[in-house]
Order: C-alpha cells, then sequence, then structure tokens
C-alpha cells in the first residue's frame, strides 16, 4: 500500500525542505492540541475538589486562547506546505508527461488511444496529487498523530482504559488492508473505462461531419451510452468499496466510545480514575476519531494513487523506438544538407507482415526536385518518412552528405526539413499564428509572412476569410476548406525556408491553375534548394529534375519526364489520361458559362 510513497521518493527528496517544515508543524499543531484537555480535565477536578479560583480560571483561558492562536498559525502554514507540495508534483508529472508524449515515434501513439492519454494526464496525475497532499497528512493522522494521542491517553490518564478502548482497532485494520485490495484492482479497470470514454468523445467530436452525413447520430448515441454505462458500472464498483469505510469506521469507534464510558465509569467508581480524567479520556477519544477514519481515507488514497502512479509509469517507461541522436555522438556534418542518397533500402512497418519499400535506391543533389508517382498504396509516403525518421531504419541506408541519417544530429536534420503531410493539421488559432508556426524562432518578419502567402496561392483568399489572417480557423482547421487549408500548411513549410522541403500529397485539394501557380512559385523561391514531391496528379512533377514511380514498395520506374515519356509505362499512360481529363473538365467548365 505504501509503495506508492517510495515511488515518489524522488519528488519528496527534490522537495524536502517544504515536506520536512510540514510534517514538523503538523506533529507541533498535534502536540498544542492535545494541552486543552488536559487543562480542562484539570480544572474540573480543581472545581470537585473546591480548590480553583479567578485567577486560576484566568491564567487557563489565556493559555486555551495563545494555545488557540499558535494552533491556527501552525496550521495555516502546514496545510499551505503539504497541499501545496500536491500541486507541485501534479505539475511536475504532467510536464514530464507531455515531455515524453513529445518525444514518443507514431508507433507509441498507434498503441495507445488518445482518450487513455488524456485520462493519465488529468485524472490519474490528480490521483497522485492527493496521495502527496491528502494522502501524507492521513498517513501521519493515522500514525503519529494517532500515537501522540494513545501515548497522552495511557502516561496522563489511564493504561486499562486506553488499553480496552482500542481492542476494536485490530479488527479495524485488518478490514481495511481488505478494503484496500479490492479498491486498487477496481479504480485501475474505473480508470481504463474512462480513458475509453474520453477517446470514444474525442472521436464522436472530430468525425461529426461524417456521422451526420450517414444519419448516424442514434447509433453513435447509443454506442456512447454503452460506453458510459460501462463507466458508470466500473466506478459504483469503486464505490462500493468506498461505501464499506465510513461505517466500518463508524462501527468500531462507536465501540471504542461505549468501551471508555462504560470501563471509565467504573474506573471511577473504584477510585481509579478522577471525573475531570474520564472527561479529557473521552475528548481525547473523541479527538482519535478523525486518525482512526484517516486509516480507512489513507488505504483508499494511496491505493488510488498507487494504481494511477503504475498507469503513469507504464506510459513514462515506454522507450521510443528511434531514438535522438545526441549533438556528443553525432557525426560531424555542414551545417548545409548536401546529397540524399537512397541505397537499396528495405523497410517494413512495426504492424506489417510485409515489405513497405524494397531496394529502394536513387540520388538527389542539393537544389534539385524530386518527383514521387505511383497508385494509392504504392509506398510514396513511406519512402518520405524514412527521411524524417519516424519508425525504426530497415536494411540499406539513407545518407545525407554521405552520412547516415541515424548518425545526424537530431535537431540539425530537423532543422533542415520542412513537411506538408498528406493530412494537414491546423492549430485552433488564428491562420497567421498557424503559418508563423513554421518559422523557426516565432518571429517571421510581415515580409516573409506575406512571401509564404503568396507562394502558397494564398493570398486571394485573404479577402474572403472574415478577418483576414486574424480569421480563427476552428479545431483542426474546421472552419476552411480543404484547399484553404492545404495552402496553409504549406505556407506554414515555406516560411522556415528549409533546406529541404517535402510535399505529400499536399496539392490534392486545390485545382489544377492553382496548383500549376504554387508548383512554379516554389521553382522560383526555392531555387538551388532541394524539394520532393510526392502527389498523383503528375502535372505537379512534369518539371522534376527525377522522378521515381513507386509500385508495392519498389521503384516501377524512374528518370526526366521526358524519359519516362518515352518509356511508354505506368507513368505515360496515367499523365495522358490525367491531360485528357483535364481538358474535358476545362471545356465543360467554358460551355456551363
Amino acid at each position: 500500500m505504501l509503495s506508492v510513497l517510495t515511488k515518489l521518493g524522488w519528488f519528496f527528496r527534490q522537495e524536502w525542505k517544504r515536506y520536512t517544515v510540514a510534517v514538523v508543524l503538523l506533529i507541533a499543531s498535534g502536540i498544542l492540541e492535545i494541552i486543552p484537555p488536559m487543562l480542562v480535565g484539570r480544572s474540573i477536578d480543581a472545581i470537585n475538589v473546591g480548590g480553583i479560583d479567578w485567577e486560576t480560571i484566568r491564567v487557563t483561558l489565556v493559555q486555551l486562547v495563545t494555545i488557540t492562536a499558535c494552533a491556527y498559525l501552525i496550521n495555516f502554514t502546514w496545510h499551505y506546505k503539504l497541499f501545496g507540495g500536491a500541486f507541485v508534483v501534479e505539475r511536475l508529472m504532467r510536464s514530464r508527461l507531455m515531455r515524453h508524449f513529445l518525444k514518443m515515434t507514431p508507433t507509441f501513439y498507434e498503441r495507445n488511444r488518445t482518450g487513455d492519454l488524456m485520462a493519465l494526464a488529468t485524472n490519474d496525475l490528480q490521483a497522485v496529487s492527493q496521495t502527496a497532499g491528502f494522502g501524507i497528512l492521513t498517513f501521519l493522522d493515522s500514525t503519529l498523530w494517532m500515537a501522540t494521542l494513545l501515548v497522552t491517553m495511557t502516561a496522563f490518564v489511564s493504561w486499562k482504559l486506553t488499553l480496552a478502548a482500542i481492542l476494536p482497532l485490530p479488527i479495524m485494520a485488518i478490514l481495511v488492508s481488505l478494503y484496500g485490495k479490492w479498491i486498487h484492482k477496481r479504480f485501475m479497470d474505473a480508470q481504463d473505462a474512462f480513458g475509453a470514454m474520453n477517446d470514444g468523445v474525442l472521436e464522436t467530436i472530430s468525425g461529426i461531419r461524417v456521422i451526420r452525413a450517414y444519419v448516424q447520430e442514434r447509433a453513435a448515441e447509443n454506442r456512447f451510452a454503452a460506453v458510459t454505462k460501462d463507466v458508470l458500472d466500473k466506478n459504483i464498483a469503486v464505490v462500493r468499496i468506498d461505501a464499506l469505510f465510513e461505517p466500518t469506521m463508524k462501527i468500531l469507534t462507536g465501540a471504542s466510545y461505549l468501551i471508555g464510558l462504560g470501563y471509565g465509569a467504573y474506573l471511577v467508581y473504584h477510585n481509579e480514575l478522577t471525573i475531570g480524567g474520564l472527561v479529557a479520556f473521552n475528548v481525547y477519544l473523541g479527538m482519535l476519531i478523525w486518525p482512526m477514519f484517516a486509516i480507512g481515507e489513507l488505504i483508499n488514497i494511496m491505493q488510488r494513487g498507487n494504481a494511477s502512479l503504475d498507469r503513469v509509469g507504464a506510459t513514462l517507461g515506454w522507450k521510443p523506438d528511434v531514438a535522438d541522436t545526441e549533438p556528443e555522438e553525432a557525426a560531424r556534418v555542414d551545417e548545409r544538407p548536401g546529397e540524399i542518397e537512397f541505397r537499396n533500402v528495405t523497410f517494413r512497418y512495426p504492424s506489417s507482415s510485409v515489405d513497405n519499400l524494397r531496394d529502394v535506391t536513387f540520388k538527389l543533389r542539393p537544389g534539385q526536385t524530386l518527383g514521387i508517382a505511383g497508385r494509392t498504396g504504392s509506398g510514396k509516403t513511406t519512402l518520405i518518412k524514412q527521411l524524417l525518421r519516424e519508425y525504426p531504419g530497415g536494411e540499406g541506408a539513407v545518407t545525407i552528405s554521405g552520412t547516415p541519417i541515424e548518425r545526424i544530429d537530431t535537431d540539425l536534420l530537423k532543422s533542415w526539413y520542412g513537411y506538408v503531410p498528406q493530412e494537414q493539421f491546423l492549430f485552433s488559432r488564428t491562420v497567421r499564428a498557424n503559418i508563423m508556426f513554421g518559422s523557426r524562432d516565432g518571429n517571421a518578419t510581415d515580409e516573409e509572412l506575406q512571401e509564404a502567402i503568396a507562394a502558397s496561392a494564398l493570398k486571394n483568399d485573404m479577402a474572403f476569410l472574415p478577418k483576414g489572417l486574424e480569421t480563427t480557423v476552428g479545431e483542426k482547421g474546421v472552419s476552411l476548406s480543404g484547399g484553404q487549408k492545404q495552402r496553409v500548411s504549406i505556407a506554414r513549410a515555406l516560411i522556415a525556408d528549409p533546406h529541404i522541403l517535402m510535399l505529400d500529397d499536399a496539392l490534392s485539394a486545390v485545382d489544377a491553375r492553382t496548383e500549376a501557380e504554387i508548383v512554379e512559385n516554389i521553382r522560383r523561391t526555392r531555387y538551388g534548394k532541394t524539394t520532393l514531391i510526392a502527389t498523383h496528379r503528375l502535372s505537379a512533377i512534369q518539371e522534376a529534375d527525377w522522378i521515381v514511380v513507386m509500385d508495392e514498395g519498389k521503384i516501377a520506374e524512374q528518370g526526366t519526364h521526358e524519359q519516362l515519356m518515352r518509356l511508354g509505362g505506368w507513368y505515360k499512360e496515367q499523365f495522358e489520361r490525367q491531360q485528357v481529363d483535364a481538358k474535358r473538365s476545362a471545356f465543360e467548365g467554358g460551355e456551363s458559362e
């Protein structure tokens, strides 16, 4: 049960001053609180024998007021220190979790649901925070405070009465230990169910347009109702065990009270205890109720915190399958990338049973443009991802400037790249903020911003957006069209002025005229810099220096546009078909006008 405190040992060592002050003051507060019942008991005994005067009463009242004022200040301080520490550990662990998420590769996110990761960063860390705050309080109150009260009752009142009154404690210890084991397992199940519910909510909100388009609102409601029922059932299972704690504590503390009053009256009757002593003992017994309750709360909080910390620890223990190359371990390379070479590269995704790239070989000199064509699923995106190092490398070598990319400093390697993926992601911010996100230091000038907007053919759209560059795009760019999202993403990549620009089917949602404008702008503004363009629309790569045609993970054809047209293979057939389709569309568009 207390193993969770050992697991949080790194934090307690880091914040040892805070917790030392809190614990010392908590103990001092407990010592102060045992004095008033003793003063009251002695005053009652003095009244009983007629040995009290107004001066004694005045002194006693002054003592009580002074103790109360000191206890107030001490309680405020330890409360601030202890529960402040709980917020600190939550912040530290949430930051550590976020850093871990940022280091993880796609494999991690393929195997972990977003809802589960959100649950870790919210509910689980709150449970850990409670352990470092209220958990420490219940631990100290159920041990040191209880021990202080028992020693006081034994030494200053009656050891016989104290021994009799604590007879129910062993029963309590056995029961709360049993409850703790039950609650650990059930709380783990409840947190897993909460993660599944989070994931369901995210999917429903993200796919709301598809759900409405297929008239699946009722089905989505039913699925969500089933998920929430599962969450409810598993939380009710936790509550059932929670509900056992209070009745158990009340019955056993009531038994202690009954024993204390009955046996205490017997001792008074036989002159083994004074009336003042019995009054003081009952006050102490009343003070002992909270430590007895604290035992139950301690088990509950520690088991919840332990379960949550285990879940967080399992995630933090996940090692990225592509380790970053640190500067001190990296090979020395020029600040500007040189020739890109794929040499007999064969690659397979971790979840795949077949090779997704097979024996891919080509060279791309600095400043050249590479076109990557092929059918859907032929390996175009997979080829680009080899440069991004998102997955463990396969056979063969991918080199830049003659150096394997695994030996190049990761930060330097990523600083060379500008990447526009197939699925554009925009933040729920303004158009300006989304484009500026791509600048290396976030301080691109207005001139650079306008150049990126012009190069991505986005300038004319600014007039149609409600607030121009200050228009909020909504979550994932929901307020923009598909073509606008693609062009904002392209502008975001261009504003960084990368040495190597990778466009992964980034022009699929724009018309042929806009596509031609963007391609021409990229050729003009990126003269002398390397560009890779993966596309289905072959007109986008017609002017590329070299073109590779992918088919089932291997290069089926490669060469310049003219060479591939003379070859008469898939590229020629597809290019001519697309040209006919483009002319037909243009003719039909002219007739409709």
